[in-house]
């Protein structure tokens, strides 16, 4: 590797590190009877003081730090004075920008006891992740990776989101390719090594379809069935891959032990 990517992901594991850091203190006050924006005051701070920037603040227009997407709500759900509460799941997406460069991650949060089909859809989005990450190296393909997330989310089934993707990332936060978590395998763009971007897959307890409310952001489940997401920053190697935004705590599935 050259050393050009050398320090692309040096810098991109430090903005990681600060995105996941502040996921693992959700971790910490996480329960019934939070609001959505003490989740995101929380974040702000936690980044701030950490030397870095909430980058979906203020990025084309968003006005909060993070985005908090619960039970139907597929992505971008705006922080506000919604209570959590007993049995709903919650998305927590964040991401840093430190010293110029962008780490970007989210998770699933149980609060309070939560449905078996809830932890089922949590765990099958969790799982087609992974799988995902695992295959990554130097020459496969783009659709290898949707083709990985479709077949296993569908084998469990659930659906995949079409209206949204994974996507380049680095000193912009939105760089190509997008990152489908559908296709077919084989086909599309070869990774190389030195890319970075993210896998963040969202998967439907019913149909794919989404549609998106007035404010321009929030989306959600047209049938209004359940959504979950995960998602991690990748850096691709020549043999391999490496994780920007694991949890230093090891807090990276639910329920999370404190």
């Amino acid at each position: 590797m050259n050393d050009e990517f050398k320090n692309a992901f040096i810098k991109t594991k430090a903005a990681g590190s600060i995105a996941s850091g502040a996921l693992d203190e959700v971790c910490s006050v996480i329960k019934p009877g939070i609001s959505t924006n003490e989740i995101d005051n929380l974040c702000y701070q936690f980044i701030n003081d950490h030397g870095a920037y909430s980058a979906p603040l203020y990025y084309r227009g968003y006005p909060k730090s993070c985005c908090t997407s619960a039970n139907h709500t597929v992505c971008h759900g705006i922080p506000s004075d919604k209570i959590l509460r007993d049995g709903d799941i919650v998305n927590v997406d964040v991401t840093a920008f430190k010293d110029g460069w962008h780490g970007d991650t989210s998770r699933m949060f149980f609060v309070g006891e939560v449905s078996v089909k809830a932890m089922k859809l949590v765990k099958s989005t969790y799982d087609a992740m992974m799988k995902a990450i695992k295959i990554l190296k130097d020459g496969i393909y783009l659709g290898d990776i949707g083709s990985t997330i479709q077949d296993h989310v569908e084998n469990d089934g659930f659906s995949v989101v079409r209206d949204f993707c994974g996507h380049g990332i680095g000193k912009s936060f939105h760089l190509n390719p997008n990152i489908l978590h559908y296709g077919k395998a084989g086909t599309g763009m070869r990774v190389k090594e030195g890319m970075i971007f993210t896998i963040e897959p969202m998967i439907n307890l019913g149909k794919f379809e989404t549609k998106t409310l007035n404010d321009g952001w929030t989306a959600v489940t047209k049938d209004k069935t359940l959504s979950a997401q995960f998602e991690h920053t990748i850096g691709i190697k020549k043999d391999g891959y490496e994780i920007f935004t694991l949890s230093d705590k090891g807090l990276n599935f639910p329920p999370y032990k404190i």
